[in-house]
C-alpha cells in the first residue's frame, strides 16, 4: 500500500505485465495497492517481516503434509525497489522483459528471501526442492539465483533458453554449451521445451521434429521439465475469442495463451475423458483429439507417447543420463547435434540428433549399439564409427563403460 504520488496519481510509473498501471486505487483507504499482474492479484510486501513469516508458515503447512517442494511463480518479482523509482520508458508493451523493468522486479534483496527459503527447505527431512520461474536472458544474472557458495538459494531457476531458441542444431548446441560453462560450482542444470505461456512444442518445431525434441530434453545433463500434452504432440490451438479464458489475451488481443492450455485428451469419449460428456470443458479440445489421446497412443507402439515412456525408462536405468557428465562431440555435419554422457561404472552413451529434413551421415562416433532411436525400429543396431541419420531422426548409442572426463577438461 502507498499514498498517492504528487498530484494524486499513482506512486510511480510501474506497469502491470498484463497491461495498464500496476497501481490500483482503493477509495476505502485512500491509498493505492500494487499488482504486478492483475488487479485481483495484489503483490505482498515481502519486506515486512510478518508477511515473510506468514508465507514461510504457508510453506511449512504443505511441507508437513509431505510435498516435495515448490515452484515459485515469477520468482524475481518478489522484491522491488524500496524507493519506488520509476522504470524507464519502454516500447515493450506490456513491459515484460527484464531490461524494461529494472525497478519493479528483481531488486538485489530478492536473494535474501531465497536464502531464507533455502534454509527452511534444507531443514526438512528429507530436504525439499525450490524451482523458480525467472525470465532472465543474462546467464550471469540467471546463475546468481543458485546462490553464492555457502549461501545457496534456488535449487533450479527455470532455464528457458531452449524454449525460445530457433530449432537449429548449431544454436541449440551453443546455448547448451553456454549454460554448462556459466553454471556455478555444484549447480545442477535444467531444461524446458514447453510451458503454459508459450506456443506448443510440436507447433514451434514442427510435428516431424517433436521426436528429436523429446530425445534432446530427456538426454541432456540436468533436470527436464515436461509440459502436459507435449508427450502427445498436441498442437497449438486457435481458440476463438468467445471461448478464451486467459485474462492476458482478453485484455491484450493477440497475446493470449489459451492455445497451449487446452484440455488433456485422455481417451476417445466425448470431451476425451477430461470432463463428462455433455459438459462444457474450460477450453475447447480441438479437432483430432481422439487419435492423439493417451488411450490411442498407448495402443500404438510407435507413438510419440511411447517414445517418451521409452526415453524415461532409459533415463531411469542409466546413471550416465541421470547423473553423468556432458561433452559435445565436434566435427559432426551441419544440422547435427551430438554429445556424450559419461558416468564411472556405467555404459557411456552417445546422443546424435538430426535437426533437419535431410538425411545425414555422421562419422567419428564411438562404436556401440543403438539403445533407442526416435523411430524405434533401429533399436539394437550396431554402429562402428559411422552413423546414417534419417530426416528428423535421433539415436542413443550405448558403448563401453564410461569414465568421467578430468575436471580441467572440456565441458
Amino acid at each position: 500500500w502507498r499514498d498517492p504520488g504528487p498530484g494524486g496519481g499513482p506512486p510511480n510509473n510501474w506497469q502491470a505485465v498484463f497491461g495498464g498501471p500496476a497501481w490500483e486505487w482503493d477509495p476505502a483507504t485512500g491509498q493505492y495497492y500494487l499488482h504486478s499482474f492483475l488487479a485481483e492479484q495484489p503483490d505482498l510486501n515481502w519486506r515486512h517481516p510478518a508477511v515473510r513469516e506468514a508465507m514461510y508458515g504457508v510453506m511449512r503447512f504443505w511441507l508437513d503434509r509431505g510435498v516435495d517442494g515448490f515452484r515459485i511463480d515469477v520468482a524475481d518479482f518478489v522484491m522491488k525497489d524500496p524507493d519506488l523509482g520509476d522504470d524507464p520508458p519502454s516500447d515493450d508493451y506490456p513491459p515484460w522483459r527484464a531490461d524494461s523493468r529494472p525497478r519493479s522486479r528483481a531488486h538485489p534483496d530478492v536473494h535474501r528471501v531465497f536464502r531464507e527459503m533455502r534454509v527452511l527447505l534444507d531443514g526438512c527431512t528429507p530436504p525439499r526442492v525450490a524451482v523458480g520461474e525467472i525470465h532472465e536472458a543474462d546467464l550471469a544474472v540467471w546463475c546468481s539465483y543458485y546462490g553464492d557458495g555457502d549461501k545457496p538459494e534456488l535449487h533450479l531457476p527455470f532455464n528457458f533458453s531452449l524454449l525460445r531458441s530457433p530449432w537449429d542444431a548449431a544454436e541449440v548446441r551453443r546455448r547448451v554449451e553456454d549454460l554448462e560453462a556459466a553454471l556455478p560450482s555444484g549447480a545442477w542444470p535444467n531444461y524446458v521445451l514447453g510451458n503454459h505461456d508459450e506456443p506448443r512444442l510440436a507447433t514451434r518445431v514442427g510435428e516431424p521434429a517433436a521426436r528429436v525434441a523429446a530425445m534432446l530434453l530427456l538426454t541432456l545433463r540436468g533436470t527436464p521439465t515436461l509440459y502436459n500434452g507435449d508427450e502427445l504432440g498436441l498442437p497449438q490451438l486457435e481458440v476463438p475469442p468467445e471461448r478464451q479464458q486467459d485474462p492476458f489475451g482478453r485484455r491484450v488481443p493477440g497475446r493470449g495463451r489459451d492455445g497451449c492450455r487446452t484440455p488433456m485428451p485422455w481417451d476417445r469419449t466425448p470431451n476425451s475423458g477430461f470432463c463428462p460428456p455433455g459438459a462444457m470443458p474450460w477450453l475447447p479440445l480441438g479437432a483430432g483429439a481422439a487419435p492423439r489421446s493417451v488411450a490411442a497412443q498407448l495402443e500404438d507402439p510407435g507413438s510419440l507417447l511411447n517414445l517418451y515412456r521409452a526415453l524415461l525408462r532409459l533415463r531411469r536405468g542409466s546413471p550416465a543420463l541421470r547423473l553423468g557428465s556432458y561433452g559435445t562431440i565436434p566435427g559432426v555435419p551441419p544440422g547435427c547435434f551430438a554429445f556424450r554422457r559419461l558416468h564411472p561404472g556405467s555404459p557411456a552413451l552417445t546422443v546424435a540428433l538430426n535437426f533437419t529434413a535431410e538425411p545425414l551421415r555422421v562419422n567419428g562416433l564411438p562404436a556401440g549399439r543403438i539403445a533407442l532411436a526416435t523411430g524405434r525400429h533401429r533399436t539394437g543396431e550396431s554402429v562402428m564409427g559411422a552413423l546414417s541419420l534419417g530426416p528428423h531422426e535421433g539415436v542413443v548409442l550405448e558403448g563401453a563403460l564410461g569414465e568421467a572426463p578430468p575436471e580441467d577438461g572440456p565441458v
